[in-house]
């Protein structure tokens, strides 16, 4: 576990500022004990001194009695221990104990000293009194010979007693110290540490995002040069990361309005990114697309080849690819791929644009046929014409009965040619003029309708059909009324072709929140279901033969498509062979 540096400095100050105590502690101690040892043997050898001149004439008359009777006298007095000791180690008299019960003095160190003429002295302990002694022994001297020893001394036990009394009062103020000392160093401790807690205070909010907080400058040159460093980084991450962001939202807007594809393929084969478009293009989500590899987001071999194409090369590379979407529809990708590099050139993977040309596709196909279509279509009346034309030619006007027959031939080619041709021009004039440039009003719809029907009444009754209409009178639409009612004859009319005699048809009209649909019902032969997808396109026929017979030109239902457009609505049908079919055409609320 981390710990603070307060706890870290402040423990470091404490124990070297006690270990400098302890250390003075332990050397005042000694030499406190020798000086005071120092101090008492002086004093032992003044009091000596003092009172040596009461006892050489004792000494001389052999007044052994008066001899005892001093030391006692003056070891009441100094509270003191005096002893008398002959040369030979005799004690003569004794302030504590009897001279006759004490033993020979002659082996004892100070004695031996001062028995050469100087003052001795020793520390050890009394065989007499069985405590330690400081001793200091004075020669008593006649000329040069010592005629006596006079012996001061004091028990250890009490020295030592004073001594600790005094080294007590000195830790006492030393612990006073110590304490001082403690609270000095945890507030310098604090002191240091502090600046440097404001600068991880600060350094956090700097991590979580608030570039826009400053450190606070201290008086310390170096804190206060790393708090202005770092306020200054703070500074230039926060305008870096503006212009990061701002540049990403810009290069995400760009890349998110963008209809093609795009995916940024790291060198070991993953998805570094890719837009909306290409996210859909593969059927995966964004979120979940990113940072996986290849294999795992595209399904299609042929793209993944192309990826790994586009990695190898150091040239762009090009491919048209096709893919399927989930309704089993094909999707065509012009796909273009380049290196990505960083800003020092090197090699980081590659760019992958993709465009959707399905619908460009399409309409290319829908053109070619088209102008296959509209060529066999114009063809065959044409070639007809032209046919009949010569066998007129050849002689076959002279015979009036062939000649009649083969003119009504020719008559209906030409009224099927010109059909087509009024039916290309109506696309034509739909297509150019489009839903902006077209008169559009509120109109009743009943009567669009019931003009519609009236048209078609008489090949209705030629098969003695009957037409129905539904549709309340307050029913309004916007819409050009007389588009309407052509798209309206051309389902009615539809609907006549391919029902059988004595069959009806019905327009229902069906308001809903957003819009109004006009339900054209009819039960013929119906339509099979992989008809429908492509029904409305141009010269698209189920039954060509039967088609062509009926007089059809391959372009009504396309006419209806290009009007529901032009009105921002739509046509769709619902068939079931051999029971009818419905076609809806929906118009915008």
């Amino acid at each position: 576990m981390k710990r603070r540096l307060l706890w870290q400095i402040f423990p470091a100050f404490w124990v070297i500022a006690v270990l400098g105590l302890f250390l003075i502690f332990w050397n005042l101690s000694g030499l406190m004990k020798t000086f005071y040892y120092q101090e008492k043997r002086v004093q032992l050898e003044k009091l000596g001194n003092l009172s040596v001149s009461s006892f050489p004439p004792l000494v001389e008359n052999a007044q052994y009695d008066q001899i005892q009777a001093l030391c006692r006298q003056m070891g009441r007095t100094a509270q003191t221990r005096f002893t008398m000791i002959d040369p030979q180690g005799k004690v003569l008299g004794d302030s504590q104990e009897q001279p006759e019960k004490m033993v020979n003095h002659f082996d004892r160190p100070e004695f031996q000293t001062a028995l050469t003429g100087k003052v001795g002295s020793d520390i050890r302990s009394s065989e007499t009194l069985q405590q330690e002694m400081m001793y200091v022994a004075i020669p008593i001297q006649k000329g040069d010979t010592v005629v006596a020893v006079l012996r001061t001394s004091v028990a250890m036990p009490q020295l030592q007693a004073t001594l600790h009394s005094v080294l007590m009062e000195v830790l006492r103020y030393g612990l006073i110290i110590a304490l001082v000392l403690a609270i000095l160093s945890l507030g310098l401790s604090w002191k240091i540490s502090r600046p440097l807690e404001l600068l991880r205070l600060g350094a956090e909010r700097f991590a979580r995002g608030d570039l826009n907080h400053r450190l606070a400058v201290p008086q310390s040159r170096e804190i206060a040069g790393l708090a202005e460093s770092m306020n200054k980084m703070a500074a230039q991450l926060d305008e870096r990361i503006r212009t990061i962001v701002a540049q990403k939202n810009e290069q995400q807007a760009v890349l998110s309005s963008m209809i093609e594809g795009v995916i940024a393929v790291s060198t070991d084969g993953k998805v570094m990114s890719l837009n909306s478009a290409a996210a859909a293009m593969l059927q995966e989500t964004v979120e979940n697309a990113e940072g996986r590899t290849i294999e795992e987001v595209i399904r299609n071999t042929e793209l993944q080849h192309f990826v790994q194409q586009s990695l190898d090369s150091e040239n762009p590379v090009e491919a048209q690819i096709m893919l399927h979407e989930k309704q089993q529809t094909e999707q065509y990708l012009q796909s273009h791929g380049t290196v990505l590099t960083d800003d020092q050139g090197r090699k980081i993977g590659a760019l992958i644009v993709m465009n959707d040309v399905t619908r460009i596709r399409r309409l290319e196909k829908v053109r070619r046929d088209f102008v296959a279509n509209v060529s066999h279509e114009l063809k065959t009346p044409v070639t007809s014409i032209k046919g009949f034309i010569e066998t007129l030619l050849d002689g076959a006007i002279n015979k009036p009965e062939d000649a009649q027959r083969f003119l009504e031939i020719i008559a209906r080619q030409t009224e099927r040619l010109n059909s087509i041709i009024d039916d290309l021009l109506t696309l034509s004039r739909i297509e150019q003029q489009g839903g902006s440039q077209m008169l559009m009003e509120t109109v009743p719809l009943r009567p669009i309708l019931k003009a519609a029907v009236d048209l078609c009444e008489i090949k209705a009754g030629g098969k003695n059909m009957s037409i129905h209409i539904e549709c309340d009178e307050a029913v309004t639409v916007l819409a050009n009324a007389s588009l309407l009612e052509q798209a309206i004859v051309n389902l009615v009319d539809n609907a006549i072709k391919y029902s059988e005699q004595a069959g009806d048809v019905r327009l229902d009209v069906v308001r809903c929140a957003d819009e109004t649909q006009i339900r054209v019902y009819d039960h013929g032969c119906g339509i099979a279901k992989e008809h429908l997808p492509r029904l409305f396109e141009r010269f698209y026929r189920v039954d060509k033969a039967r088609s062509r017979k009926l007089g059809g030109t391959g372009l009504g239902l396309a006419i209806v498509n290009h009007i529901a457009q032009t009105h921002k609505g739509r046509v769709c049908v619902e068939s079931v062979v051999g029971k009818g079919s419905t076609f809806t055409f929906c118009l915008p609320a």
